[in-house]
């Protein structure tokens, strides 16, 4: 069965075409909501809701652009939505910050120690380096979504850089030490 017939079943609520839905899509939208979400439980939470609203607005769907991504913004709402109740973002001194240079060696750095250490970010800096630098959205958009000004959104993106810096220098200092001995 196609995409588009599948998008269709679901449009009529036929269970079986919502689990092939929730099969097809479930590991790509768990690495989206994963960046976004502070652990593992969270992501699958923020996951489990995305789902359930995927499945609700299905029929606003109008077969425009990608489906694929239109969940996707659905999870990133999703998380972003979570993240508003708590109130977790705080709002910081709008002073233009100078982004740093980061020099990385990639031989030295594997994706699981990238991952971790963008996960261990604050959560207003991940959720701004996430939308920025991994999906592309400009600081107009991400003041939108978390409801914060474009100077708030700059400077948390030039914090969440300068933090990832200092990470990636300490790891690569610890790695140069312990070969040279």
């Amino acid at each position: 069965m196609s995409i588009e017939q599948i998008i269709q079943k679901c449009k009529k609520q036929d269970l079986k075409s919502q689990e092939q839905l929730y099969k097809l899509y479930a590991n790509k939208l768990f690495a989206v909501s994963l960046k976004y979400s502070r652990n593992y439980q969270e992501a699958e939470d923020n996951l489990q809701d995305a789902f359930l609203t995927i499945l609700n607005k299905i029929t606003q769907y109008k077969n425009k652009g990608s489906f694929e991504g239109w969940m996707k913004r659905i999870v990133i709402n999703t998380a972003l939505q979570r993240y508003r109740k708590q109130e977790v973002f705080q709002i910081v001194d709008e002073e233009a910050l100078k982004e740093p240079e980061v020099e990385i060696n990639d031989e030295e750095l594997s994706l699981p120690f990238l991952l971790q250490i963008i996960q261990e970010l604050p959560d207003r800096y991940r959720m701004v380096f996430n939308l920025y630098a991994l999906d592309g959205f400009s600081h107009k958009e991400i003041a939108e979504m978390m409801n914060i000004s474009v100077g708030t959104s700059k400077s948390n993106l030039a914090r969440a850089r300068k933090i990832l810096k200092t990470k990636v220098e300490e790891h690569t200092d610890n790695n140069n030490a312990s070969s040279a001995q």
